[in-house]
């Protein structure tokens, strides 16, 4: 009976998820477009953190609860899912036209996130048994995020004045009707609220149906948790490119990234230190190897394609075989 109920919990949860994300791309969109601010800019920012809400909620209470395993499998698999398996399939879907920003900026920072992770973790101390991600590790995380909205929102400014207007497209290739303010406002509180109380939704009733089979907190946190989380992430993307929003699609994952990292395990370690173990720095390893991959690939042709998409969900799905084999 219990299992049952975490099965209709489940299903609640994808609803919530996808119909969220729905109503979060267009009220994100149609502000965008009222204000003259790129679609880059909103997904890298509001977007970004509404679809990041879950990782928060997830490893904040970690923290709290020195479940540290969870607070960082969580971000490294969100993460890792993100960058291949969300661009991957989005790739798919439409080829992701990348502009010169993200490649020069957003990515390679997306990358310096990831290299700092490991740094603050492997080298505290110099103890490998004593591995941990401190307070004042979290704080400088959370003060280069503050420098990173402040230069998005500079920059959403700059766009502004300069009247850059970007095209909205609705999967008829018809214009995007923009709402009135009220109302966006309302569809981005109602879509991140969904989001979360979805995501949630579907990490606790996942979570219940894995436990009982006896895994460990880190691979559960590296999967279920991980695209439980990442749900709003993929279903917000997928949504955006099937609209032509694929600056907002991809926008979206790489600011996800940057916000799971700095502010979500920045609030976390701030809270409370968080240890790491091995596998941790295994699986930051590869987040960073992924994290070139697409880099690359972005920097190539200034585009993802199917092709390239295809090779990363085949990379996730060696990624998945090994930890589930370790």
């Amino acid at each position: 009976m219990k299992t049952i109920l975490n099965i209709i919990l489940l299903l609640v949860g994808f609803v919530l998820l996808i119909k969220g994300a729905d109503y979060f791309v267009e009220g994100s969109s149609s502000v965008a477009k009222r204000l003259k601010v790129p679609s880059i800019i909103i997904g890298l920012t509001i977007v970004a953190m509404g679809t990041s809400l879950p990782e928060t909620a997830v490893s904040v209470t970690a923290s709290i609860a020195n479940n540290n395993a969870l607070a960082i499998s969580n971000v490294v698999g969100s993460n890792i899912f993100n960058m291949m398996f969300v661009i991957g399939v989005c790739s798919i879907l439409a080829t992701i036209g990348v502009k010169r920003e993200t490649i020069i900026r957003d990515i390679p920072l997306s990358l310096v996130c990831a290299t700092l992770l490991l740094i603050f973790g492997y080298l505290a101390f110099g103890d490998r048994s004593h591995m941990i991600l401190g307070r004042f590790d979290g704080i400088i995380f959370l003060i280069i995020f503050a420098v990173y909205v402040l230069m998005m929102v500079f920059q959403a400014m700059r766009a502004r004045n300069n009247q850059e207007v970007v095209q909205l497209e609705t999967m008829e290739n018809e214009e995007l009707m923009i709402m009135s303010y009220p109302k966006s406002l309302l569809c981005i509180v109602g879509g991140a609220a969904a989001i979360a109380f979805g995501g949630d939704m579907v990490v606790d009733s996942a979570s219940a149906i894995a436990a009982a089979f006896g895994l460990s907190q880190n691979l559960i946190g590296l999967t279920i948790v991980a695209m439980g989380t990442s749900l709003p992430e993929l279903v917000t993307s997928i949504v955006a490119a099937r609209k032509n929003e694929v600056d907002m699609a991809l926008g979206n994952v790489i600011g996800s990234n940057i916000f799971n990292i700095l502010f979500v395990l920045g609030i976390a370690a701030a809270i409370s230190p968080v240890a790491f173990i091995m596998e941790n720095v295994i699986d930051i390893v590869i987040l960073i190897a992924m994290s070139i991959m697409v880099l690359l690939f972005a920097w190539s042709r200034q585009k993802i394609n199917r092709i390239e998409g295809a090779i990363m969900l085949l990379s996730y799905a060696g990624y998945m075989v090994y930890i589930c084999m370790r």
